[in-house]
């Protein structure tokens, strides 16, 4: 599933791997040396990988002022290896870092390595909060690093309270797995198993798993083939064909399958297409549509016979004579992972009896409240059994989902009639034997936002697996495709064994997701025969065909070196394109007319074709070969002599273009009569030069091509206007000017001819352009271009420019059409101008993201870059779009002013309101709070403000109200204001103002301490008992007695909690008042966090952001 191919399609894209950019260029072949341990295909043996784990501390980490940064060289499998940092970003606002082969420029040729691996910034203050990121490569010459190019934002890791950075020092991890490795690059998946794969369209991995299991299912390929489709039918529009057409490749290709056909089927567009799914959601999606596809065919119900199961779930009343039931039916079943050893406890979990009494008394009709049990039994299991197992799962206690990595263990074969048929309803008939066989394992790699997809599978139910990950087919033995997909952790080799040290545990981030099972009765028919005979006729033709282009297109690369392409452009294709898809130069060389010719065939033969094609006789044919010009024109330059058309064609490319030489490119001077009939080419001496010339009308602002001429080099212009003049259909005696264009990069070079002076003396020479237009006496303020090189100038830096508001960043508001030379001021006036805005200073411009497909984080600054082509370049791509805001005040006034989000909590009132407050930014905190009491209800009019900084459930700070607001930074933490109460206004000598903060403890974490809720002060007074200030807080918050009674109460150091008792002084704890962060003690209520959480939703990074699944045909 890794991606190479740069720039991706979010480059902020946190999941996105690539290999950093300093690679060697072009392909470089790989061959294992006899040093490298290589494992044979057949059989390769499954070892536990050598794995270690290296830790980096690197100090003064703001002060790095490298754009690459290594640290020491640790070994694992008895490799060098090292981690490279980019501290400032590789060309990205994120830090980048990858895993590099430290020794990679001193080993031998063809070297290769596989490694399994993850890379982490640890928080230094939360360790729950440490990024984690795991992969997995296959190092060689061409990417002897891997990893993240856009790792975590630079705003997190060098922002000081995000725990990232402490004493400026940055905390690296890197935990690696070494693999034994097989040559990926010649490696033949037909030829060594006989099956092939698909091809990964970009983070599809999670499709091919499921679509390689489901093919390997022989009845539910026989169906999809049944499945009536016609010769009219398109794949693409066609979830039923799209699917035959796929199998039929999986069946009977000898290379990997593409997909694109199947998810265009689905009406998916690309960005679907690079978003990772859940499998279990996409295989429920497909199942439904071709169950509905199948309906009224041939094959209608096979989805259900295959996959439908029934459970029933029951009350049943313990004291009076009451049952309810209900029939239900499934496609698969969810298995819990967590707290269970294996399929069996699932199971186990799945048909537990729950008690209905006390509080949760079952009401049953006519008996009223009653104790009552309640569960879930299974009337039958269906012939192909899914399983899908739990490993995400969302944590409440975090609010976030998490990924289980428990190990859970699964069997080859299943009884689920075990225990005198425990799982099953008194209705189910127990003659049928429920033993199933397991067919296939689906496996995920990684956490819980993204990783990799892969499948082992066994086909025939033999004791043979194989792997399908993606592209490549392996063999694999039992133990590879079972035990190693239990999940759990294994134990490191120590590495001082004399020492005694904890032995360091690896956590296995590859686990099994989910499996499939067929029962033992049922796999004679399901593992059936599925030939050609099952194929329908017209679908066997249409991809016949296919394979014969493919075969084709195969042939003609294989061949290529036996060929050239010669490419001939002609006046037609000058005339055509010059001032429609062109300005500059003669033609673009992709739109003319090519010939594929054998190498040998001598190029007087090759004459003959041009004749049979262009109907111009081969002895009115002269050919010009193209020359790239220093200035980097491109231009006709020579005609062929006699001598080299009698050349091959093969030796001529070798001549003309050593340096480009894939292709021919040619210009056929060819001359037409009065009558349009071919004449012989005329004579050229060493004094006859040919121009090309262009028209140019300054009123129509239009440029077309009209001809070319000889002309003798001691010649002037001034003898040959009449015959200009002619070319552009004016009087002989018409005033023109003439111009020579003579180059357009980087800038446009385009200067007046002296009229007077020999061609020669102008510096003219063969392939040269003249420029040409009436002369402008009047009407010259008219035109907007009123001359050629002013027109020149205007086509080179003319951009359509996309404007989109930024409150709607995906859809185009409307375009215009400015100059890339735009100062700032042209631009926003034109946007003004369009918007029917008088002030344009109100316009506030940001720039397009390349890589992401987003806005910047940053608008452009008032007057921030000088011309337009500042605003449109993204490091090294250049972008058409710009996004704008109408503002309500000058943006120059508004650069000058601070805004901050303010959240006020009301003293008395629940309720909590969120304030914009605008103020300049050498204002003072003082001056926020004046703001803010214009702006709410305060509880008396004299009530006194206070500004807290609130970060993950703490006060961090309360501001003194001369702080500068400039300083203040509030994307990170929250802004809290809150009424000083009275109390604390008039605090005795031996009274303490305490922090009071909430938390629960959270289970997976060896019961660290999680904070939530709302922060606040509390004064406590000396000698005050616990029992006391209970009271008091719970006056506060306005708790329930009965919840209240649950909570605990304890005093908090640096995260350790001290339970404290009733009678216990509480003041007495907190003795110290210069504690340096006084947010590191305070006085905690345990209790469980009742809120209601937000919905969950994935990192919010794009390309991990889950859509649900949808398929639309």
């Amino acid at each position: 599933m890794t991606m190479m191919t740069p720039p991706p399609l979010d480059q902020e894209d946190e999941e996105i791997l690539v290999p950093h950019s300093d690679l060697v260029e072009g392909p470089q072949p790989m061959e294992v040396t006899q040093t490298e341990a290589v494992s044979t295909v057949e059989n390769q043996p499954v070892e536990d990988p050598p794995s270690s784990r290296f830790t980096w501390t690197i100090d003064n980490f703001s002060r790095l002022n490298t754009k690459k940064h290594y640290s020491d060289i640790f070994v694992v499998g008895g490799y060098k290896w090292r981690v490279l940092i980019f501290p400032k970003g590789n060309n990205v606002d994120h830090l980048s870092m990858y895993l590099d082969v430290a020794d990679s420029a001193s080993l031998p040729y063809g070297w290769s390595r596989y490694a399994q691996f993850n890379l982490a910034v640890v928080n230094q203050i939360h360790n729950k909060f440490t990024v984690r990121k795991d992969t997995q490569h296959q190092f060689n010459a061409r990417e002897s690093d891997w990893g993240f190019t856009s790792f975590m934002p630079l705003s997190e890791l060098y922002d000081p309270t995000r725990g990232y950075l402490v004493n400026d020092s940055c905390v690296i991890d890197a935990e690696v797995a070494v693999r034994r490795v097989v040559d990926y690059w010649t490696y033949d998946s037909k030829k060594e198993t006989g099956y092939v794969g698909l091809k990964n369209q970009g983070a599809t991995c999670y499709m091919n798993s499921l679509l390689q299991t489901l093919y390997h299912i022989p009845y539910f390929r026989k169906a999809v083939y049944h499945m009536p489709t016609t010769e009219n039918d398109m794949p693409s529009g066609s979830i039923p064909l799209a699917l035959q057409s796929l199998f039929y490749k999986l069946q009977y290709s000898d290379n990997s399958v593409a997909t694109k056909e199947l998810t265009k089927s689905f009406g998916w567009d690309t960005y679907d297409s690079f978003m990772q799914h859940d499998v279990q959601e996409l295989n429920r999606v497909l199942c439904e549509k071709l169950e509905d596809k199948m309906k009224g065919t041939v094959v209608e119900g096979t989805i259900q016979q295959l996959f439908e199961g029934h459970h029933m779930n029951y009350i049943e009343c313990i004291n009076v004579d009451y049952k309810s039931t209900r029939k239900e039916s499934f496609y698969d079943l969810q298995l819990d992972v967590k707290g269970c050893r294996d399929v069996y406890s699932s199971f186990d979990k799945y048909v537990e009896v729950e008690r209905l009494e006390g509080d949760n008394k079952y009401h049953a009709e006519q008996h009223g409240l009653q104790d009552a049990k309640k569960g879930v039994l299974f009337i039958d299991f269906p012939p192909v059994l899914q399983l899908q197992l739990k490993r995400f799962e969302y944590d409440f206690m975090r609010d976030t989902m998490v990924k289980i990595n428990d190990r859970y263990e699964f069997p080859l074969q299943l009884d689920l009639d075990r225990d005198n048929h425990k799982y099953l309803s008194p209705d189910a008939d127990t003659r049928v034997r429920n033993l199933y066989t397991l067919h296939s394992v689906l496996v995920h790699s990684g956490g819980v936002h993204g990783g990799h997809y892969y499948a082992f599978i066994r086909p025939t139910l033999s004791d043979q697996w194989f792997k399908f990950d993606d592209e490549r087919v392996t063999k694999e033995d039992m133990k590879r495709a079972l035990e190693e997909q239990y999940g759990g952790e294994e134990e490191l080799p120590q590495t001082n064994p004399g020492f005694n040290n904890t032995p360091f545990k690896f956590t296995k981030y590859s686990n099994a997701y989910m499996l499939v099972y067929i029962r033992e009765s049922d796999k004679e028919k399901i593992i059936c025969n599925v030939d050609e005979k099952d194929i329908a006729e017209h679908l066997r033709e249409r991809l016949k065909k296919e394979q014969e282009e493919k075969e084709h297109k195969k042939k003609e690369k294989a061949e290529a070196h036996l060929y050239t392409i010669i490419k001939v452009a002609r006046n037609e294709d000058l005339a055509e394109q010059i001032g429609r898809d062109i300005y500059f130069d003669l033609v673009d060389h992709d739109k003319v007319r090519s010939f594929r010719i054998q190498k040998q065939m001598p190029f007087n033969i090759f004459k003959e074709e041009v004749a049979k094609e262009f109907g111009i006789p081969v002895q009115f044919q002269r050919f010009w070969l193209w020359a790239k010009r220093q200035n980097h024109t491109y231009r006709p330059n020579r005609p062929f002599s006699h001598l080299e058309e009698a050349q091959s064609v093969g030796q001529l490319r070798e001549v003309s273009n050593k340096a480009h030489n894939a292709e021919l490119k040619l210009y056929l001077e060819a001359e037409l009569g009065p009558d349009l009939r071919p004449l012989p080419p005329p004579d050229k001496t060493k004094d006859d030069i040919l121009l090309f010339f262009k028209l140019y009308d300054p009123v129509k602002e239009e440029l077309r091509y009209v001809g070319r001429l000889f002309v003798k080099g001691t010649g002037k212009p001034a003898e040959i206007l009449a015959k200009i003049n002619e070319m552009a259909g004016f009087p002989p005696n018409e005033e023109i000017n003439l111009y020579e264009e003579i180059k357009y990069e980087p800038t446009v070079m385009c200067e007046q001819i002296d009229k007077k002076l020999a061609f020669r003396a102008s510096q003219l020479e063969d392939g040269d352009i003249i420029c040409f237009q009436r002369t402008l006496n009047e009407n010259v303020d008219q035109c907007r271009y009123p001359d050629v090189p002013h027109f020149l100038e205007y086509v080179h830096n003319r951009q359509i420019v996309h404007f989109r508001s930024l409150e709607k960043p995906k859809e185009d508001d409307f375009c215009l059409e400015l100059s890339k030379l735009f100062t700032y001021d042209d631009v926003v006036d034109k946007v003004a101008r369009q918007l029917g805005l008088d002030d344009p200073t109100k316009i506030r411009l940001t720039s397009h993201n390349c890589y992401s497909q987003q806005p910047k984080p940053q608008p452009i600054k008032y007057r921030g870059v000088e011309h337009l082509s500042d605003m449109l370049v993204h490091y090294n791509q250049t972008s058409d779009i710009l996004y704008y805001e109408v503002l309500d005040i000058p943006l120059p006034e508004l650069q000058g002013l601070k805004t901050l989000k303010v959240a006020f909590h009301h003293s008395t009132k629940d309720e909590v309101v969120i304030h914009s407050i605008r103020l300049p930014k050498q204002s003072t905190v003082g001056d926020v709070i004046n703001d803010l009491k214009t702006k709410v209800e305060l509880s008396h009019p004299n009530a006194e403000l206070r500004l807290l900084e609130v970060f993950y459930h703490k006060i961090y700070k309360i501001f003194p109200p001369n702080e500068k607001i400039e300083n203040i930074n509030d994307q990170y933490w929250t802004l809290r204001a809150e009424e000083i109460p009275e109390e604390e206004k008039n605090l005795g000598s031996h009274d303490r103002l305490i922090h009071v903060y909430h938390f629960t403890k959270d289970a997976a974490q060896n019961q660290m301490v999680q904070n939530f809720g709302e922060p606040f002060f509390l004064i406590i007074h000396e000698g005050e008992t616990l029992a006391e200030v209970k009271v008091r807080i719970q006056k506060k918050l306005q708790v329930p007695d009965e919840e209240f009674a649950k909570w605990k109460f304890a005093f908090l150091s640096l995260g350790r909690p001290e339970y404290l008792q009733d009678s216990d002084i509480v003041s007495s704890r907190f003795q110290r008042r210069d504690v340096y962060g006084a947010w590191e003690q305070y006085l905690g209520l345990e209790h469980s966090d009742t809120a209601p959480k937000r919905a969950y939703t994935s990192n919010q990074n794009r390309h991990t952001y889950e859509k649900p699944v949808k398929i639309y045909n």
